[in-house]
């Protein structure tokens, strides 16, 4: 829905939290869920540990914008489920994300957003789409290596996510 995407940003960022460097993590070295070399690709330069730990919310939002929120059509996709869709895409990659949404709904999983998906999206009931949407999130999670590390917490995560973006749905309008 249009307009959502500062109040997805927000809760993704929730999630995200700030600077870690995991040894076990592969992203490495990331702030506010942004990776260095996820940011090394988006400004064009090196990146060290000063400069990840001095990312800020402003400074990442059109990054998290172009590469993830643009990418899954979220501006397309109904309230709601744009949140569930661009949280996947912001831990997994906006392909996987395309292709959970559209197994979600049992149209041709090519990973691309295209008018077949979101028309699918509209008419599919929100809050059941959203939960098939995080149960299909959580087969993929565990099928993971890293799951035994990160399981739990990307378990909560989840979670989160389905009672926060089956929040956000929106009645249909009446004529």
């Amino acid at each position: 829905m249009i307009g959502n995407f500062l109040r997805c940003l927000t809760e993704v960022l929730k999630h995200e939290g700030g600077y870690v460097n995991h040894p076990l993590d592969p992203g490495g070295m990331t702030n506010l869920g942004v990776t260095r070399r996820v940011w090394e690709e988006w400004t064009g330069k090196p990146a060290d540990e000063t400069i990840m730990r001095g990312l800020t919310r402003d400074m990442v939002a059109p990054l998290y914008k172009a590469k993830y929120w643009d990418a899954v059509k979220g501006d397309d996709l109904p309230s709601g489920v744009d949140y569930a869709v661009f949280d996947i895409a912001v831990n997994s990659g906006p392909r996987k994300a395309a292709v959970i949404l559209q197994e979600a709904m049992g149209v041709t999983a090519d990973g691309v957003i295209g008018p077949k998906t979101l028309q699918a999206a509209k008419v599919a009931p929100p809050v059941g789409l959203i939960g098939v949407i995080c149960n299909k999130r959580m087969d993929f999670l565990r099928s993971l290596p890293h799951f035994k590390t990160f399981g739990e917490g990307w378990t909560v995560r989840v979670k989160s996510v389905r009672k926060t973006a089956s929040e956000m749905v929106r009645p249909p309008a009446t004529p």
